[in-house]
This record gives structure tokens, sequence and C-alpha cells, in this order.
């Protein structure tokens, strides 16, 4: 049976530190940069509304599932996986789940490093008053002149791993904990100052029923007119792909960090309110972020649905017009580099761990051999948008970048996900899981394994054969 006594790294202090670093680790670009563009593009309310079932069915399952992995075998994922094999006497192959994870984490972070880059620069330029005054195009060139500079994006990139690197080697307590100590309470602080922000100087009205007044039929219906006038409407099941993607996805399930953070949670918390717990403060953070961004988007008269733009073409334009937009412009993309640091810091954490444990390496050793790694790799997602972009460097009619983004989100996340569902409903035994969970055998015990057994390995083999383009 593997070692639920405690992990050689050292664990959180408290359950409330847990939940603290497993939020920083799900709070990331996903919420502030991405969950509101896919809203703007999906009809809003409505949106939000398939989106908190879609978590409740994928989101809660799995991540208790991903914790009670970690905690009862103590270990990286990749040793987790191999002593919950031995305990339950399962085939070898699942081995390999760990080693998925993992490998997924620092491919994610090597790119994930490159576009937390593009918002410490941004840092400086909304500090530096370019936003001031800046209209459409002025905001795209200055995007463009970012992007067009590999120089620039390999510096701020460095810059971003080597903040990484500098609070892994200081291990779980002296370096995870401190950090997260310190910057989710202040990412949280900085989005309620930017939704006070938009509700004195945007059009809070407006943006708060574009968020909370669903209307079902901007989703799932997709009407066009007819050369006979007629109108005619369909059934439009894609924003539903998308929310239940995207659910999957912010939770950082799948890539071994939610794993590695739950073999150093104390024994004594409990697994089913710390995951009810981070799955509120993310799906939170996600909607501080639209309530911070939609009012000031209609105030300006921006479009909502202006897709991955919005955040470093769009936003720009709005704070270079407000009252107080330098200064706020600047404290709105200290908040996106919080978020990005927290997630970096959860993903390196598996590789360094199992380093630790299987070549003896010392932490600081560890981190920056990894670090290096990621770095290195990360450096193809920079050349992507600049000397690499053309056709004759380009592997499956993708860019590097694109390459790794649609193999880590489409095809690694999801099978992640799905394994480890399968392993903790099918594999484990009844009597590993309930006492990780220690639910008794009651109804919450059954619902979760009614989900994580059924519903949500359905629902996550959907979205993968719609990410490869099966459905």
């Amino acid at each position: 049976m593997p070692d639920t006594q405690g992990s050689i790294h050292g664990q959180w202090s408290s359950r409330f530190v847990f939940i603290l670093a497993a939020v920083g680790s799900a709070v990331g670009l996903g919420n502030i940069w991405k969950f509101p563009y896919i809203t703007g593009e999906n009809g809003g309310g409505a949106f939000v509304l398939v989106y908190l079932i879609c978590i409740a069915l994928i989101g809660v399952p799995i991540m208790m599932a991903e914790i009670l992995m970690g905690r009862r075998g103590r270990r990286s994922p990749i040793n987790t996986m191999r002593a919950l094999v031995a305990e339950e006497k399962a085939h070898p192959a699942w081995r390999w789940l760990g080693w998925l994870g993992v490998v997924t984490g620092l491919l994610i972070l090597s790119y994930y490093s490159v576009i937390a880059g593009w918002a410490l620069a941004y840092v400086f330029r909304a500090g530096a008053g370019l936003f001031t005054g800046a209209n459409a195009d002025a905001a795209s060139a200055l995007f463009k002149d970012l992007l067009g500079s590999p120089e620039s994006m390999l510096a701020w990139h460095t810059i971003f791993m080597a903040m990484t690197g500098a609070v892994v080697a200081r291990g779980v307590r002296g370096g995870l904990e401190k950090a997260v100590t310190v910057l989710m309470p202040a990412l949280f602080a900085l989005l309620v100052v930017l939704v006070l922000y938009a509700l004195y100087e945007g059009d809070f009205g407006r943006g708060f029923a574009f968020l909370f007044h669903p209307d079902i039929s901007k989703v799932f219906q997709h009407c066009e007119l007819l050369e006979s006038g007629v109108k005619s409407c369909r059934f439009n099941g894609e924003p539903l792909l998308i929310a239940l993607g995207h659910a999957f996805f912010t939770l950082s399930l799948g890539m071994g960090a939610i794993m590695v953070y739950g073999s150093y949670m104390p024994g004594n918390a409990s697994i089913a309110r710390a995951t009810l717990t981070i799955v509120v403060a993310d799906t939170t953070a996600a909607l501080l972020a639209g309530l911070a961004i939609f009012p000031i988007v209609f105030a300006n008269g921006l479009e909502p649905a202006s897709g991955p733009g919005l955040v470093f073409q769009t936003l720009p334009i709005a704070f270079g017009a407000m009252p107080g937009g330098r200064f706020f412009g600047m404290l709105f993309f200290v908040l996106l580099v919080f978020a990005a640091w927290t997630s970096a810091i959860s993903l390196i954490e598996p590789a360094v761990a199992w380093l630790v444990e299987n070549r003896g390496m010392r932490r600081v050793s560890a981190t920056f051999g990894v670090g290096v790694l990621a770095w290195f790799l990360g450096i193809g997602s920079v050349l992507s948008f600049n000397l690499w972009s053309g056709e004759s460097f380009q592997l499956l009619g993708k860019t590097w970048f694109d390459l790794l983004d649609y193999l880590t989100a489409n095809i690694l996340l999801p099978l992640g996900g799905l394994f480890i569902a399968l392993f903790a409903g099918w594999v484990m035994s009844r009597s590993a899981s309930r006492g990780e969970l220690r639910l008794g055998d009651g109804l919450g015990y059954r619902t979760w394994r009614f989900l994580v057994r059924y519903v949500s390995p359905a629902l996550v083999v959907i979205v993968f054969f719609n990410a490869i383009g099966l459905i």
C-alpha cells in the first residue's frame, strides 16, 4: 500500500494553503484571457449557465479523483501511478498515466511561458503610457511589434521562466506555499479593484446583464434569413462542446499538477470540501474577470466577440481612452502575470518532484534542469510568431506553437482526464477511494462514483472526439 503518512517533499501546512495552491494552479490565463472572449463569442449568460453545468459534471468528479490519487500515492505523478498500480494489482500500462501528466505539463509550460511573457511586456507598455489615445490600428501595431521581435519575446519568456524557477526551487513550504499565500490573495484583490473600476467607468449594467441574463436561444439556435424571406433556425451544438472543453481545461486536470499538489495535502483534510472550494474560487475568478472586462468593452463601443485579441488588442484601446486608464491598464496586466505565475509553478512541479525522487537531485538542480528544458522548447513558440511563421517551418500545416497547443489541449489533456476518471472509478477499489474521500458509503460517495465512472468519461470522450474533428 502506498505511504499515506506524507510526501518526502513535505506537505502544505493546512487545508487552506492546499486550496490556495490548487486555485493558483487552476486560475490562470484561461480564466482572465480565454473565458471572457469565448463567453463573448458564444452568447454571454446562456453560455455561462451551460459552462457551470459542465463544471459540475466534469470538473468536480475528476478533480476529486485526481486529488485522491495524489494523496494516496504521496509521490510525483509518475511514482504515484506505480504505487497505485502495485496496490490495485492493475495492468502495468496504467503506469504511463503518470508520465502522460508530467510530459503534458512540461509541454504546456513551454508555450504558456511565452504567452505569460506577453502579459509581462504589456505591464511595462501600459505603465509607459503606450495605450493613451490608441485606436484600433495603434493597438494592433503595438501587439504586432511585440510578436515581430524574437529578441524581445525571448527576453520576456526568459524572465518569466526565471520567476517560475525561483519559486519552485525553494520547495513546498519555502517556495510554493509562500508564493501562493501572497499571490492568490493579491490576484483576487486585483480582480475586485478592476471590477470596481468597471463599475464606475464602464457600462456595468450592460456587462452584468450580458454575463448573467441567459438567453438559451443565443447559444443553441443558429438562425439565418433565406432568400424567400423565411427565417430558418437549427440547433447549434458548438457552444456546448466549447463549454465542455473549457470546463475540463480550466481546472488544470490531466496535467499532473493537481495530482502532485494532492500528494502534499494533509491526510485529515476533506477532499470533497476542498474540491468544491477550489471549483467555486476558480469559477468566481472567471466571472470577476468577465465583470471587469465586459463593462469596459461595452462602454467604449467595442465588440465582446473579439476573440483571442480581446485582451491584447481590444482592451488597450479602452484603457487608453478612460480616466485612470494608464494605471488600471498596468494593474490588469499585473493580474494576468500573477495568474500565469501561479499556474506555471504547478506545471513544472511534477517533473521536478520526479527528478528529486528518482535521480537523487537537489531541488535547485532539478528545477534548473526542467526549467531550461521548458525554456528551450519555448524558443520554438517564440519563433512561431516571426522567423518560423512561414509554411516552410510548419509541421502538419501548423507552427510549432499551434502544434503544441493542439496536441496538449485537444489530445493529451482529454486523454489524461479520461484515464484518471477510469482508473479512479473502475480500477481503484471502493475501499481505497472511499477511504481517501472519507464520505462513507452514503449518497455523496455513490454520486461521485457514478459521475466518475459513467458521466464524466462520456463527456470527456465527446470533447476529445470534437477536438480531433470526429463530431
